[in-house]
């Protein structure tokens, strides 16, 4: 088939449009999305900062719902929750509030906010009903942080608090605790902030806080000691009884005092360190000046005897108790109890005059304890609490004891000892059993019988003399009666006394006429009566 002829095609052009202006539909995609853009970076300029803070459990804690608290005001909200990598701790991440960022510094501290009671505070009571939260306290620090680990205990005093702080050292915690108040003359001026035992293990450092204007009544001489409970005292002068209040009675206390001086002492500074003692007499008791070492070795037992113990002469305090030990002699098998003392020879009052410059004190100081030693002067235990059966010792004079010298070979040097009153007793009883034991207990007893058989015969004898003196008695008895009956009125033996009286009357009165007549006559004693017949 032949080839038809190909129709010849006009050639194309291109032909360039015109651009038309934007379209009205997407006007409004774009324009929410710029607002979009533009509250999104409005929301992350306003957003606070991001933190992390780490405590040792999370109790009461929940994401979303926690806030921190700054002064009653809402600053953050916990975001998130999480363990550390060891798994003993939480990590809470929290969103602060906008214009935060001045607030977490170096020295910012935070804590979980929960019902706590501690010493006199009582706090948190509120979260009962609105859950714990998280309280927070701004530092003034100038470094920026944004990693923290909270405290485990609210602080008691914020750090701007108007005051100073001060440390205690003591051997013992006691009753104190976060809380505890302090007192001044029986006013409470601050309390307890904290408290640590020491690195060593021997001590506990207590943080105080005594806020203004009391805490410039703090000096470098102030005393601290323990107030708590009651402090009851029999003395000559009665019953002493000392507390600083009720409340220092149910949860503890501190109380200070400056002693008075002339000038007054300067303020204490921040932070300086004082003892605390265990009470006011041990506070305000004189320091020991020149301390020594003596070693006491008693035969008796040292039951009740404490380490700072005592130690007087004749009643004034010179030392105390600083060790007992125990020890068996190994050829005697004695037991015996070493007991180490510190004495201060300056409180004995012995005064030693005109030294001169170059003077041994350590040898006249040996020579005055030889001295008192010689002269009868002995350590010995005594009760000093009946009740409790606590010993002290007692340095006194024991004419009556044997002769004894100072080992001053041994450190520390030995003084003698003299037995204590319990054992001196036993030595008196032993004493006495001893005699009676030596007494002719059968050669007497066979005496007292035989005393007693002639008691017996003479009481036989006694009794039949009764029973003889009965007789007389009943004899007399009826000799009274016959007499009775003879001088009846109407008796014979009356009537005729009566004749008998009568008689008598009439020949008295004869008598008397013969008489009176004859001294008118007395011749007619030899003529007879002028008238009758011859």
């Amino acid at each position: 088939m032949p080839e038809q002829p190909t129709p010849s095609v006009p050639q194309s052009q291109v032909i360039s449009r015109r651009r038309t202006p934007l379209s009205a539909v997407w006007v409004i995609p774009i324009i929410a999305a710029l607002v979009g853009a533009w509250v999104a970076v409005t929301r992350i300029l306003d957003e606070g900062p991001k933190i992390t803070v780490i405590f040792a459990n999370a109790e009461g804690l929940e994401a979303g719902k926690t806030t921190v608290h700054y002064n009653g005001v809402d600053v953050g909200t916990v975001t998130g929750i999480h363990l550390t990598a060891d798994h003993l701790r939480v990590v809470l991440t929290i969103q602060m509030a906008p214009k935060t960022d001045d607030f977490l510094v170096e020295d910012t501290t935070f804590w979980v906010v929960r019902p706590r009671i501690s010493g006199a505070n009582v706090s948190g009571l509120g979260t009962l009903i609105s859950g714990a939260y998280i309280g927070m306290d701004i530092g003034q620090s100038k470094q920026a942080r944004r990693e923290f680990a909270g405290l485990d205990t609210p602080p008691v005093v914020t750090p701007d608090a108007p005051g100073r702080f001060f440390r205690l050292t003591t051997p013992e915690l006691g009753s104190l605790d976060t809380g505890t108040p302090i007192y001044f003359r029986r006013l409470q001026v601050g309390q307890v902030v904290s408290y640590a035992l020491d690195d060593d293990g021997k001590a506990l450092t207590i943080k105080v806080f005594v806020k203004q204007p009391y805490d410039k009544y703090v000096t470098r001489d102030t005393r601290f000691w323990q107030a708590s409970g009651i402090d009851v005292s029999l003395t000559a002068s009665g019953l002493s009884v000392q507390t600083q209040s009720l409340l220092s009675i149910l949860i503890g206390g501190i109380a200070f005092e400056t002693p008075a001086s002339d000038p007054p002492g300067d303020a204490a500074t921040a932070d300086t360190e004082f003892t605390l003692y265990g009470s006011r007499t041990d506070a305000f008791q004189a320091p020991a000046r020149h301390p020594q070492k003596f070693v006491l070795v008693f035969s008796d037992s040292v039951r009740g005897l404490t380490v700072g113990a005592p130690v007087e002469f004749r009643g004034i305090p010179i030392g105390q108790v600083s060790a007992i030990s125990a020890q068996i002699d190994a050829k005697t098998f004695e037991f015996s109890a070493p007991v180490t003392v510190e004495l201060d020879a300056q409180r004995l009052g012995v005064q030693l005059q005109d030294l001169p410059p170059d003077a041994d004190l350590e040898s006249l100081r040996r020579d005055v304890i030889n001295r008192l030693v010689a002269h009868g002067i002995r350590a010995q235990l005594q009760t000093g609490n009946l009740l409790t059966g606590a010993l002290f010792v007692t340095f006194d004079f024991h004419p009556e004891a044997p002769p004894a010298t100072v080992d001053w070979s041994t450190q520390p040097p030995r003084l003698p000892t003299a037995p204590g009153q319990f054992q001196a007793l036993e030595a008196r009883l032993a004493n006495i059993v001893k005699k009676i034991d030596e007494m002719p207990l059968q050669a007497i007893g066979n005496d007292l019988r035989k005393s007693i058989a002639d008691l017996d015969r003479l009481l036989v004898g006694a009794e039949a003399t009764l029973d003889k003196a009965d007789t007389l008695v009943d004899n007399a008895d009826a000799l009274i009666q016959n007499a009775n009956r003879m001088v009846e009125p109407n008796s014979l033996l009356g009537t005729e006394l009566a004749t008998t009286l009568q008689e008598l009357t009439r020949a008295a009165r004869s008598l008397r006429v013969l008489t009176d007549y004859l001294e008118r006559h007395p011749e007619a004693l030899i003529r007879g009566k002028t008238g009758e017949a011859k």
